[in-house]
């Protein structure tokens, strides 16, 4: 206030009392308290006089306008009709004094600009604060916490708050308008669902697929429900991301028919919450679609019943589905497939195996991962032969197995009947388009090694290597285990050879069995050779 004190002093001189009786005045009256208001009323009455730039300044050369006195002044002229007078003090003291506006004194302006619908200026200021404030700001909103402390002061309209995140968006700060959309909601704020399309828009278009379904979710959550507009940024988001079939696939394993691209969209966007395990905000969103009609009874339901399935529900699960069969539903196959895949990850294999019959018996064709399902599941709790089933009924359907449900049928496999099955289906799925991997012939080579079948074990290494598949220090040793079981020692040594020229360093098991091998032979030489090799290389 001392500072304030010695500027007024300096706006009483004899130039300023012989234009102005008001300084005359202020000089002999003023007291510490009032000199800031006086000052906002010289200044307001100047501004409302119609006076220019030059004549402010003339005027105003000595007050040191702090953001205090700029934020009152712009309260002055806060309603619409002298919204002008206010943008024009607004610049007129930045650029006098070469200042920089604090935040507050953006909000305030910005308040009066929006309430007055002068939507131009008003997103200029905010473009303009935005850059400036993000400068060096790695999290938060430093522009979002001054609009919200001025906002009743203002006037204002929650309108401030779109052309606000809108700005965030053209600005692809992103990240920082997300977080604001969030605070809002927090203070009861809801955004419209132009804000929400210009959010999901400048993130489609700067390749963040994440935050454009996190904006889609949120809209749906504060009941902002989307428009003709919004329907199409999310189809393009699925076709970006690829997909878009994969959804349109599991409605026509749901629904039969090709739904509408709101409901396409809608339940892309269950499936993926569902996927990241979000089973309450599932549940939450779904009831929200439903009542608003903007997901079919069908598909609410089937969804419902993958929700109670993947919280491991099964009761539930089924109790919902059989409501829904109560209440003229049709069942489907999608719903079948989760319960399928439920039972199968809980080892329940006969339940499972069960809804396969059940399932037939109504007439639905099971789709590939119905098969991969099952696969999988009768292999990892022990019921090989099952598995072996369930790859040639599939095969039968048309349908190829997953790289990953066959190899992890083949790594389960114990018995050497099994394995050679296994290899004859494997014969059968290369002929018709399947792409073994690594893995695939390793599993397959170890099995062969086992049963101390070398001649298939070798057959399966020359045909990895024909496709380029480099067979790994597991495989290696299998084979040259089952060679040295089998009487054939020097090629399980011409393996040996392999597995150093690869760089692969052979484990003490592999010389035990090559020593063992040679001694088997009556070879120790050989064996003696082998021995001192081991030593040497600890």
């Amino acid at each position: 206030m001392a500072s304030l004190r010695r500027n007024v002093s300096l706006l009483v001189s004899k130039r300023y009392r012989k234009r102005s009786p008001f300084f005359s005045f202020l000089h002999t009256e003023t007291t510490p308290n009032n000199e800031e208001q006086f000052l906002v009323d010289a200044i307001s009455e100047s501004l409302r006089n119609g006076d220019d730039w030059e004549a402010l300044s003339e005027k105003f050369s000595a007050v040191d306008f702090s953001d205090t006195l700029v934020e009152k002044v712009l309260l002055r002229f806060r309603q619409p009709e002298n919204a002008k007078r206010a943008l024009s003090f607004f610049h007129w003291s930045a650029k006098s004094w070469n200042r920089r506006h604090g935040i507050s004194s953006y909000a305030v302006a910005i308040h009066i600009l929006v309430r007055a619908c002068l939507f131009i200026d008003a997103r200029a200021l905010i473009e303009s604060v935005l850059v400036r404030s993000s400068q060096g700001c790695s999290s938060g909103s430093p522009v979002l916490d001054p609009l919200l402390a001025t906002y009743e002061v203002s006037c204002s309209s929650p309108l401030v708050f779109d052309l606000l995140v809108q700005g965030y968006a053209k600005l692809r700060f992103l990240d920082l308008g997300f977080d604001v959309c969030l605070k809002l909601g927090d203070h009861g704020f809801s955004l419209s669902v132009i804000t929400f399309n210009t959010l999901i828009h400048f993130s489609l278009k700067s390749d963040r697929n994440d935050l454009v379904w996190r904006m889609y979710e949120r809209a749906i959550e504060k009941r902002t429900y989307p428009n003709e507009t919004t329907t199409q940024i999310m189809i393009n988001a699925l076709c970006k991301e690829g997909k878009l079939k994969e959804t349109v696939d599991t409605l026509d394993r749901i629904q039969g028919k090709r739904c509408s691209p709101p409901v396409i969209v809608n339940t892309s966007l269950i499936l993926r919450v569902l996927e990241e395990g979000r089973i309450e905000q599932c549940m939450s969103l779904l009831k929200r679609l439903l009542q608003k009609n903007m997901i079919l009874d069908t598909i609410g339901y089937s969804l419902v019943v993958c929700a109670k399935v993947k919280l491991g529900d099964m009761v539930s699960a089924r109790r919902v589905f059989d409501e829904m069969l109560h209440r003229g539903f049709n069942p489907n196959s999608f719903v079948y497939t989760a319960f399928i895949r439920g039972y199968c990850e809980k080892g329940e294999i006969d339940e499972a195996n069960r809804m396969f019959s059940e399932m037939e018996d109504v007439s639905l064709s099971p789709y590939g991962e119905t098969f991969d399902l099952l696969i999988k599941g009768c292999s990892r709790f022990g019921r090989e032969d099952e598995s072996l089933s369930y790859c040639e009924k599939m095969i039968g359907k048309g349908f190829l197995p997953s790289c990953s449900a066959f190899n992890e049928l083949v790594e389960r496999l114990s018995k050497i009947e099994n394995v050679k099955q296994a290899n004859e289906i494997l014969t059968t799925l290369i002929d018709k388009g399947f792409v073994p991997n690594e893995a695939t012939y390793t599993h397959m080579i170890r099995g062969f090694a086992k049963g101390d079948d070398f001649q298939e074990a070798l057959k399966l290494l020359y045909e990895m290597e024909y496709r380029n598949l480099s067979p790994g220090p597991k495989v290696l040793k299998s084979l040259i285990l089952c060679l040295c079981s089998c009487g054939k020692v020097e090629a399980g040594e011409r393996c040996l050879r392999t597995m150093k020229g690869r760089s692969m360093q052979p484990d003490a098991d592999i010389y035990e069995a090559l020593i063992k091998g040679y001694h088997k032979i009556g070879d120790k030489r050989n064996a003696s050779r082998i021995y001192d090799e081991m030593v040497s290389n600890p």
